[in-house]
């Protein structure tokens, strides 16, 4: 007998009530829609992208499309060490606790580059 839960789709994320979950780049793309599944499914979400202003769209636009949970927008650059510092010591300050992290945001073929303050 197959189980119904063997597929990773948004219509299997179980309930995220009372869970505090981090997904980086959700303003766009596969980040998005992951904060979207799990938001709809009661979590709070805290939306972490480098433009506050993408950033805001995007959690309206969940709001739209049935996000239950409370959606937080969150500025992190994680190009930039200090910017990684500082998000980290809000979340710190403004949470208990973190029960999930999604460390989804990436560039494809980027140029070379390196991390401020690395």
């Amino acid at each position: 007998m197959e189980n119904e839960f063997n597929e990773w789709v948004a219509k299997n994320v179980p309930s995220q009530n009372g869970k505090t979950i981090l997904v980086t780049g959700a303003n766009t793309g596969i980040g998005y829609y992951t904060a979207l599944a799990l938001a709809r499914q009661g979590g709070h979400v805290i939306v972490a992208g480098r433009d506050a202003d993408k950033v805001k769209v995007a959690i309206e636009r969940m709001k739209e499309e049935g996000a239950k949970g409370e959606l937080e927008p969150g500025l992190l650059d994680l190009a930039s060490m200090s910017s990684v510092r500082r998000f980290a010591e809000e979340v710190k300050a403004n949470h208990q606790s973190l029960d999930v992290l999604i460390n989804n945001a990436g560039v494809m073929m980027p140029p070379a580059s390196k991390t401020e303050g690395l």
